[in-house]
């Protein structure tokens, strides 16, 4: 699944292409949108922002329009020349020779702004972790209202308690702060889960730009491999966690 910096690296590439500009085209090619008149409905209007909200992206349009996606495990976001082409595209818009698009979904609709203040799908979501300031207090406040018997790994992924953050992040944010992923949140102090959130989030924020975030994994999807900390005293495992049974990777020696 694309994590929060996936997203925001998608909007920052996006944000030049549309916002503050009407686009020349808009276009939804999926069957799916065949009685939604999508192209009726925002001709002539321009996009005046490209939001990133952990793992949702939002187009807003003039006169209170407003184009919400999350791409789930299947969606991706392109930005193309006019000529390339592209299968499984589910929205087109285009200005000049520059083209936008949304992949395969599977979570993609127009809606107004108003609605996207109460959906709670969005206006229920925790501190963006790639926010440019992001919210200690409220994030620990929700994470101490959950579960305390709850993986701090699993936790960590409950986007109410805080946003972007995916199973690789998870992974990687508690191997850097050499926190086990398997200690119940109710045993892992605020300074903690806070020097998980410091190790993980320059990490994203650095990804979020370049879009490069394979450069930044030490554990994820490589169990059996040894632990860059550790050498050959120990290899990375990995189990499924918790109720969703997501895979997580750690090291049982320096993580412990």
């Amino acid at each position: 699944m694309p994590e929060g910096d996936t997203i925001h690296y998608a909007a920052n590439r996006i944000r030049p292409v549309l916002e503050g500009h009407v686009p020349d085209e808009v276009a939804t090619p999926h069957r799916r949108f065949e009685r939604d008149r999508w192209p009726e409905r925002l001709a002539g209007r321009a996009v005046t922002a490209v939001d990133a909200r952990g793992k949702h992206l939002l187009l807003r349009f003039e006169d209170g329009l407003t184009i919400h996606s999350h791409l789930r495990m299947t969606g991706a976001w392109r930005v193309i020349a006019g000529g390339a082409r592209a299968s499984r595209v589910w929205l087109r818009i285009r200005r000049g020779d520059r083209v936008v698009l949304q992949l395969n979904g599977p979570v993609l609709e127009l809606m107004t702004d108003s609605r996207t203040r109460l959906d709670q799908r969005i206006a229920g979501l925790g501190p963006d972790i790639l926010a440019p300031e992001f919210d200690e207090a409220t994030f620990l406040r929700r994470l101490r209202g959950d579960d305390p018997a709850r993986p701090i790994g699993d936790a960590l992924l409950d986007q109410r308690t805080i946003a972007g953050i995916g199973n690789l992040w998870k992974a990687e944010g508690c191997f850097a702060a050499g926190i086990d992923p398997w200690r119940p949140a109710g045993r892992v102090s605020d300074e903690e889960v806070l020097a998980i959130v410091a190790e993980t989030r320059p990490r994203m924020q650095q990804s979020a730009l370049d879009g490069k975030q394979k450069r930044f994994q030490q554990v994820y999807g490589r169990a059996g491999l040894h632990c860059p900390r550790c050498g050959p005293e120990s290899t990375i495992r990995v189990r499924g966690q918790w109720e969703a049974n997501r895979p997580t990777y750690w090291c049982p020696r320096c993580q412990s």
